[in-house]
């Protein structure tokens, strides 16, 4: 087991955490090297057993409160995860929670979805206000959609949201957009 004390030495140790979304993942990562575990599935019934199995094989766990079924994200959300399953944190996008489960000393993640200028604003504003262990911020990996929707799709693809260098947009272009759509006056003369 991981010392839970620094999370940020705990993921430079182990940086490839296995997201678990589906009872074949679960058994597929009790055998694999991953020690951080994301739990991204489950209800109020099931949670517990899920995080008993990780436990037993020395698994770092962490769930995500707004994934598991019957659960809700207020206090006594926080204190029915922390008792019945047991992980060493939680996962959420929501800033009450991530203030429930603190409160609990549970580790915390505030997940954030980054689609435009707004939304980063809005995230660091979060991350202040709140100050989780650690933050996930997707997309990971914007050129991997990019390319997957050309491929798989035959409809023009138009990258939005954070694009304000020369390079992005080459970027974006080479991943398969076929355009680029941008508030930087500065790109709008490329």
């Amino acid at each position: 087991m991981i010392n839970m004390n620094n999370l940020s030495e705990m993921l430079i140790e182990n940086p490839v955490i296995a997201a678990v979304r589906n009872d074949e993942d679960l058994e597929n990562v009790l055998t694999s090297r991953a020690q951080i575990v994301f739990i991204l599935y489950g209800n109020i019934l099931n949670i517990g057993d899920v995080c008993v199995k990780l436990k037993n094989v020395d698994k770092t766990i962490f769930v995500h409160a707004d994934m598991i079924d019957g659960l809700r994200g207020d206090m006594a959300g926080m204190q029915f995860i922390k008792k019945y399953a047991e992980p060493d944190g939680i996962i959420t996008t929501k800033v009450n929670c991530i203030k429930y489960a603190k409160r609990l000393g549970l580790k915390t993640i505030l997940r954030i979805f980054i689609i435009d200028s707004l939304s980063i604003k809005t995230g660091v504003k979060n991350i202040t206000e709140t100050q989780p262990n650690a933050v996930e911020v997707m997309p990971g990996v914007a050129s991997k959609a990019l390319e997957k929707m050309k491929h798989e799709t035959n409809v023009p693809i138009i990258a939005g949201g954070l694009v304000d260098k020369k390079k992005e947009v080459m970027d974006a272009l080479s991943a398969g957009a076929t355009a680029v759509s941008t508030t930087a006056k500065e790109i709008w003369e490329m």
